[in-house]
């Protein structure tokens, strides 16, 4: 038997597998009755009480924060005041396929139910695989510990391989030439405290009518960048992130879009988003 620590051959280790991004706009005049809904209901009834999804977390984006999205015309949010509310969902490695088959079962069955909220729009909602994790701390925070550990922003970056590059070798570039220069040290700080890569993943061909499908992902690849302040503090070495990427010719940034952590159980920043 397993001791306290330890792990037998048939344990499932809680390690980070594939992710659930979603990117949702309210209405307007909706914005409140919205977020209430997802983080009182949705939240939990759509994902957090489904098997094998150990972590969610919610993101708001401001107007402020949604004027510094970038480039303009992303094929993410071609319309950058659009994609407010951000959920971000974890779910164990090894389980995926049971997880999503929950999943989209349970969102067509709140649909049938009246369970869901139709003054809203999904702008982009996303599966990705995790691939892999840079952390700026020896001893930084886990991935699977990434939404629990209340950051104190986010910034969502989705990259294109460029032509003729493999996406697996333009992540891997990204990883080693750009990830640790912003992540900086312990010692001096950077601007972030760990960045997470994913790449993208089919949804069911079931999944609800009201989720948008892009086709054109084979050399997309995502990563989310975690901070210890809010993005305006780190705004410029983000800004300037793009334009060193593409110079290096084997990518280029499609969208880079920043987030504060929602207050759960409060409407802060419902009135800042138009």
């Amino acid at each position: 038997m397993s001791q306290p620590g330890e792990h037998g051959p048939d344990d499932d280790r809680i390690e980070l597998g594939t992710m659930l991004f979603t990117l949702v706009e309210p209405r307007p005049g909706h914005e409140v009755a919205y977020h209430r809904w997802y983080e009182r209901d949705h939240f939990y009834a759509g994902c957090m009480i489904g098997p094998f999804n150990f972590a969610g977390q919610r993101w708001v984006a401001t107007r402020p924060l949604k004027e510094r999205r970038y480039p303009e015309g992303s094929p993410i949010t071609p319309d950058p005041t659009q994609g407010s509310y951000l959920a971000v969902y974890f779910v164990l490695a090894g389980h995926h396929d049971e997880w999503n088959r929950w999943a989209v079962d349970q969102v067509n069955k709140l649909h049938a139910n009246g369970r869901m909220f139709t003054d809203r729009d999904h702008i982009h909602t996303a599966l990705y695989r995790y691939e892999w994790a840079v952390s700026r701390d020896p001893d930084g925070v886990p991935p699977e510990l990434a939404l629990d550990h209340r950051f104190g922003g986010l910034v969502a970056v989705v990259g294109e391989a460029a032509e003729g590059v493999e996406v697996d070798e333009a992540q891997r570039w990204m990883r080693a030439e750009h990830v640790p220069a912003v992540l900086g040290d312990s010692a001096g700080g950077g601007a972030g405290a760990l960045c997470l890569g994913f790449s993208p993943m089919p949804l069911l061909a079931d999944a609800p009518d009201d989720v948008p499908r892009e086709d054109d992902t084979a050399r997309r690849f995502m990563q989310l960048w975690f901070l210890d302040t809010e993005p305006e503090a780190a705004w410029e070495t983000f800004e300037s992130l793009g334009p060193q990427v593409e110079a290096g010719g084997k990518a280029r940034l499609v969208w880079v879009a920043p987030f504060l952590p929602t207050v759960p159980g409060t409407d802060k920043y419902t009135d800042q988003l138009r």
